[in-house]
């Protein structure tokens, strides 16, 4: 059963490390850690540090393709002391989910790869490779080798009445080489052969990280991730603390347009904010500050003054912006609506896409 918690306010001040403040790390990896084979730059030395002062780093991942000791070696190899159990994926989430409803040795057919058939095994479930195993589930997550054989036996299993489980529907993962279609994509492709939606494990759904609270023993967990639809509104879904970095796939416009459920506790360049402090954001009728930078909506148009960090900056913008798309209509003037003989309408707040960003963010170097 999920615990009853609630995320802190977005934009929130914090007046000490986030190392400190936090016990347990909850970090997504493609886009924050790592891209492709490679580290995100600094991510491990800024990873080191927390460590240090005493924060445990755990590894949680929507992507499924990897049982967690592969994952967990990829990791060290890029210097950073991690162990199988420090990794939680989405594999291991959909196989629990799985084991909580069917008995031990039971028959689940995989769409996926190598870590899907570890984690089932992981608890007490028995992979199979085809329908004719008529299996009691399916369960679908990412790996470069699923074709479309894999694909139509899942629909088939699925038609013939077999539970369908997700570990995630992201559409895009970040490669090396740049976006590429991601497990959401290929779910789609059996969703067009089947009558009903799959049970997801993954980010923003709560099972992986009520299972990476859990796994990790966590009080305090500060949820890190780069994808504002997954990891930052599973952090808010789950009622704990976020940070957003911008090493990954979205970036500060993204930020600007969030609607309320996406929207992040803290805002950063990346992971050496785990050693800093956060500011907070004044509002003053209005105008948001932070630090040195005051930002305002102004006839659709974000209007940004000042000097300083450019995060500072940003962190102004986003206050401005979306306490303009969040603020209730505009009472009509009675005046004019007597005049004209019609009933008065209030004038509707704006929307995110209609304010005009790109000054603002260029005015503090954040632009694209």
């Amino acid at each position: 059963m999920t615990k009853e918690r609630t995320a802190p306010e977005p934009l929130s001040a914090c007046d000490e490390a986030l190392a400190s403040r936090y016990d347990v790390a909850l970090l997504d990896l493609d886009g924050v850690v790592y891209v492709g084979p490679d580290p995100v730059p600094d991510a491990p030395e800024n990873l080191r540090k927390a460590a240090k002062e005493g924060m445990r780093i755990g590894f949680i991942t929507n992507n499924a393709s990897r049982p967690a000791t592969i994952v967990a070696e990829h990791l060290a190899s890029f210097g950073l002391d991690v162990l199988a159990d420090d990794v939680v994926t989405s594999a291991q989430a959909a196989a629990k989910l799985v084991a909580s409803e069917f008995p031990k040795g039971s028959p689940v057919l995989v769409v996926g790869g190598e870590g899907l058939y570890v984690a089932l095994e992981e608890y007490g479930l028995t992979p199979v490779r085809s329908s004719d195993g008529h299996p009691v589930a399916v369960v679908q997550g990412f790996h470069p080798d699923v074709n479309w054989v894999m694909l139509a036996d899942g629909a088939h299993a699925i038609n013939e009445g077999a539970k369908w489980y997700a570990t995630n529907l992201d559409l895009t993962i970040p490669t090396a080489a740049g976006k590429a279609p991601g497990n959401g994509t290929l779910v789609q492709a059996i969703r067009a052969a089947v009558d009903v939606d799959p049970v997801v494990a993954g980010k923003p759904e709560p099972p992986l990280l009520e299972t990476s609270i859990e796994r990790l023993e966590a009080k305090r967990p500060l949820m890190i991730g780069d994808r504002l639809d997954s990891d930052i509104e599973g952090a808010n879904k789950v009622g704990i603390a976020s940070l957003w970095v911008a090493t990954g796939v979205n970036d500060a416009y993204d930020l600007a347009r969030a609607p309320k459920n996406q929207r992040p506790t803290y805002v950063a360049a990346g992971l050496g904010a785990l050693a800093e402090k956060q500011p907070g954001v004044t509002v003053d009728g209005g105008k948001h500050t932070c630090e040195g930078w005051t930002a305002e909506v102004v006839n659709n148009a974000v209007t940004v003054k000042g000097e300083g960090e450019p995060y500072d900056g940003l962190r102004a913008i986003l206050s401005a912006v979306w306490a303009a798309v969040d603020a209730p209509a505009e009472p009509a003037k009675a005046a004019k609506a007597t005049a004209r003989g019609r009933r008065p309408r209030p004038k509707p707040a704006p929307t995110a896409d209609s304010i005009a960003l790109d000054a603002a963010l260029h005015r503090i170097g954040l632009d694209k």
